[in-house]
């Protein structure tokens, strides 16, 4: 039974590495030979990456994709993918084709507020706790105003500062309810650094205050951190084309298709557990770009997915309608991106990432995620309606299987070849591997 350990923060990282698989591994010297397979030869990168998180041991790789010809608000754009799940950077590729020669893709950029708060309890007369609040808010703007300074100066920062009453939901609740403008950054660093600032403000000024009562100036903060949903940080990302241009090489009609679509999304409108399927597609894309470009995708989505139980039940994020012999179909979400700060300066492969984008700013940035995910969607649900998901996905996941039989790239050249014309389950590729070797 492995033992705690003291200090494991201070050991070197070869003796973090010798620790953690003679006490955790069945064969220590395998361990750490794989550990040390997946270091950069280049120490200065390592060192880079080893300086990104702590106790780190080594690399965990995901392959780096491209899905090219995505035609944006009239550019063309080849986006970088960071995934581990096969079909993704294919169904994308193929959308961006079919909708290359339709009109591409259109983004708008709806709004780039962001919020934070400070959360506290107040224990006392809520129209005085209004009173003095009104009274010291310019305090909360000229306290942070070096906190604020380099952002106001590129047009960002502070945009509004409320009072909210929370009671109703608990007992002496209140919040600091604060929008911001970060600009190009995504601004975790900056958002907290002012909240924090605020929650001081507040605190100091009401033990000051000749407004509030005695036994009301002991405020108690319970915490000052932004929030990751920002539901007026929004972009939409559309396509649209006459329904017959759709084509008719899908096995049904133009028309015959449109409706399936639209029905297709109305399902995952009323139904949550189709709905959670539908919108992990999309986080398939936006996710894919997110980590390539070095944000934070954990953030993001769970904003969006807050943003997809917005009214009460948990809804499809993109929608599909026919109006006037025109097929429509978009996708609205909150996005909060930054180009610039953290790993965007930091990680050569995210820097590639936003050169190959073409140096975008975080609007554009948004406008191509929100597009990524659109572009995932409306691959799976175009197969979801025609040929079915499976016929696709088992075809892209063929090389996983065959590399988990450990195939020679014989058998893999010849099995492949196979399955262009053959339904690829599980099974069939178990079933043609052993037929192939029985006959060699």
């Amino acid at each position: 039974m492995p033992l705690p350990i003291e200090g494991f923060s201070k050991l070197s990282k070869d003796e973090k590495i010798r620790w953690i698989a003679e006490q955790y591994t069945e064969d220590p010297e395998a361990s750490i030979s794989l550990i040390k397979k997946y270091w950069n030869d280049d120490r200065k990168l390592q060192q880079l990456h080893d300086e990104f998180i702590e106790n780190t041991l080594t690399n965990y790789y995901l392959p780096l994709g491209i899905a090219p010809n995505f035609l944006i608000d009239g550019e063309l754009y080849a986006i970088p993918m960071a995934i581990e799940e096969s079909s993704v950077v294919a169904a994308a590729s193929k959308a961006a084709k079919f909708w290359l020669t339709r009109g591409g893709f259109k983004t708008s950029v709806l709004g780039t507020e962001k919020i934070g708060q400070v959360h506290f309890m107040y224990r006392g007369n809520k129209a005085r706790l209004e009173k003095f609040f009104d009274a010291i808010k310019p305090k909360f703007y000229k306290e942070t105003a070096a906190i604020t300074k380099n952002m106001v100066a590129r047009g960002g920062g502070i945009r509004n500062i409320e009072l909210r009453d929370k009671t109703l939901d608990l007992k002496d609740y209140f919040q600091l309810h604060c929008s911001f403008d970060t600009l190009d950054a995504m601004g975790a660093n900056f958002i907290n650094s002012c909240l924090e600032q605020f929650a001081k403000t507040l605190q100091k000024e009401a033990g000051a205050s000749t407004i509030l009562q005695n036994t009301e100036k002991d405020i108690e903060v319970v915490m000052s951190i932004l929030s990751n949903y920002v539901p007026q940080c929004l972009v939409r990302a559309e396509v649209s084309c006459n329904v017959d241009d759709l084509g008719s090489d899908m096995g049904v009609s133009a028309m015959e298709f449109a409706e399936k679509m639209v029905r297709a999304v109305s399902i995952a409108n009323v139904e949550p557990h189709r709905a959670v399927t539908h919108n992990k597609g999309i986080m398939n894309g936006i996710d894919a770009v997110v980590l390539a470009t070095g944000n934070d995708f954990r953030a993001v989505e769970a904003g969006i997915h807050a943003y997809a139980s917005r009214q009460g039940s948990y809804k499809s994020l993109t929608q599909a309608r026919i109006e006037n012999g025109e097929f429509h179909f978009w996708i609205e979400i909150p996005l909060a991106l930054g180009t610039v700060g953290g790993l965007t300066s930091l990680h050569p492969l995210v820097k590639l990432a936003l050169e190959i984008l073409q140096k975008p700013n975080a609007k554009q940035l948004m406008g191509i995620v929100a597009v990524a995910g659109l572009a995932q969607n409306f691959a799976a649900v175009q197969s979801l309606v025609t040929t079915g998901i499976q016929q696709g996905h088992m075809k892209m996941h063929l090389l996983n299987i065959l590399n988990q039989m450990n195939a020679s790239e014989g058998e893999k050249k010849q099995l492949v070849e196979y399955f262009k014309k053959h339904s690829a389950t599980h099974h069939a590729v178990v079933e043609a591997l052993d037929q192939l070797r029985g006959k060699s």
